[in-house]
């Protein structure tokens, strides 16, 4: 499944070809990313949430993990007898194959966040309730190719996405139940880690008929994302410093650096946003 997934990945550079179809001003793309423009405003932080809480999902800290514990089960069956070099070489390309993730999922949504800012943020379209609304908005302003390559992107994410937060909403569930988990379980072996995920499934199916504004819980998700990912970050950096779990792998100094660092700015972007609704 994993192999599959990261096929899919593919569609996401549609994004990538209608950010160059748009046809931004270079000079005012190396500008504003280089030199953001901040605001101390409650609209302004809420998105600055948001945005860290995509970014730094706590859904992913559970798929992520589940992943690596069924590889490493895995691996522990094939590497039986095999010399400690061959568990590092594994070891190894995991490392590379997280960094290549971090580094793409962040690119293409540089990308993302580039088409919408130099089209329907130029043309004063902010108020975008669909996805089919961003697709059809685009149109007219930065051609059709750009848009329909927008609307691949927005599909291939659905299907990319769906798996991904029903999977990881199950795992979360099942660990914190002790229920038997794993996409290698038969059903019958791993029926109500199976159940969540037709759950998520059919409460995400009914939202798409309902009247609520996906745009609007989107953030929202993201918001709360944001305002839950800060502690786990701090949990995830104490087990990996552990030595009675993570042995001779823990953090390295390096790793520990980046990830107090991430933890801080976004504990201090949810305190900040905390505070300017109380204020």
């Amino acid at each position: 499944m994993t192999r599959a997934l990261k096929w899919m990945t593919l569609a996401l550079f549609s994004y990538v070809l209608a950010a160059f179809l748009a046809r931004p001003d270079p000079a005012a793309v190396i500008r504003n990313t280089l030199v953001p423009h901040i605001q101390w405003t409650r609209e302004f932080l809420f998105m600055l949430v948001a945005i860290l809480g995509t970014t730094i999902s706590p859904y992913l800290f559970f798929w992520q993990a589940a992943q690596n514990a069924e590889q490493d089960a895995y691996w522990r069956q094939r590497l039986i007898g095999r010399p400690q070099r061959a568990i590092e070489r594994e070891l190894r390309a995991a490392t590379r194959d997280v960094n290549a993730g971090m580094f793409f999922s962040n690119a293409i949504m540089f990308f993302i966040i580039l088409t919408a800012a130099s089209t329907l943020h130029a043309a004063g379209i902010t108020n975008v309730e669909t996805a089919a609304d961003a697709a059809s908005a685009l149109k007219p302003l930065a051609g059709p190719w750009s848009a329909a390559l927008f609307t691949a992107g927005l599909v291939g994410t659905g299907i990319l996405g769906v798996p991904v937060l029903a999977g990881s909403a199950a795992y979360a569930v099942a660990e914190a139940a002790a229920w038997r988990a794993g996409m290698d379980e038969k059903v019958h072996t791993a029926r109500h880690f199976y159940g969540v995920i037709a759950l998520a499934m059919i409460v995400g199916m009914l939202l798409n008929f309902s009247h609520v504004n996906p745009i609007r819980l989107l953030i929202w998700a993201a918001v709360i994302n944001g305002l839950l990912a800060p502690p786990l970050i701090v949990i995830i950096l104490v087990v990996c410093n552990n030595s009675a779990v993570m042995g001779i792998h823990r953090n390295g100094r390096g790793l520990n650096i980046l990830g107090g660092l991430a933890a801080a700015a976004m504990f201090l972007a949810a305190a900040a946003l905390i505070y300017s609704w109380m204020a």
